[in-house]
């Protein structure tokens, strides 16, 4: 199993008309935790592009806990609990600066051939790199 954690802070711009982070935002939010986790591993989203590999998102899900406000520091922990095929599954824990949980989600993106647009196996040198690396 992969982990690692991402710190962001909510900007004003981010809240709805009650203070909270507007619920679509969290999609952007894990999107930011996904490539500092992939770059962390060792092979960033545009080095895929580069070798001709995409990564569109299949799936997602999130289940809300707590509202986050502006100018809370979150915490997006990031996980990768099952080897990657054709698809990779990303789960997410996201913490407010008192440490509480206030979501769940997961994204499940496949990789997919530039040329062909048909879906492959995650490149050997992705696994390889995620096999090496224990995740902080």
């Amino acid at each position: 199993m992969y982990k690692t954690k991402t710190k962001l802070r909510v900007r004003y711009a981010e809240t709805d008309r009650m203070g909270y982070v507007y619920y679509g935002n969290y999609a952007m939010y894990f999107e930011v935790a996904r490539v500092e986790a992939m770059k962390k591993i060792g092979m960033s989203y545009k080095e895929l592009e580069d070798s001709g590999i995409m990564m569109p998102v299949l799936e997602y899900s999130i289940k809300y806990f707590k509202p986050a406000f502006y100018d809370d520091e979150l915490i997006i922990e990031t996980r990768i609990e099952e080897n990657p095929g054709v698809r990779i599954r990303f789960d997410y824990d996201t913490y407010n600066q008192q440490n509480q949980k206030i979501n769940s989600a997961f994204t499940t993106l496949v990789f997919v051939d530039v040329k062909s647009g048909k879906p492959r196996k995650a490149p050997v040198e992705f696994l390889n790199m995620l096999k090496k690396t224990n995740g902080t």
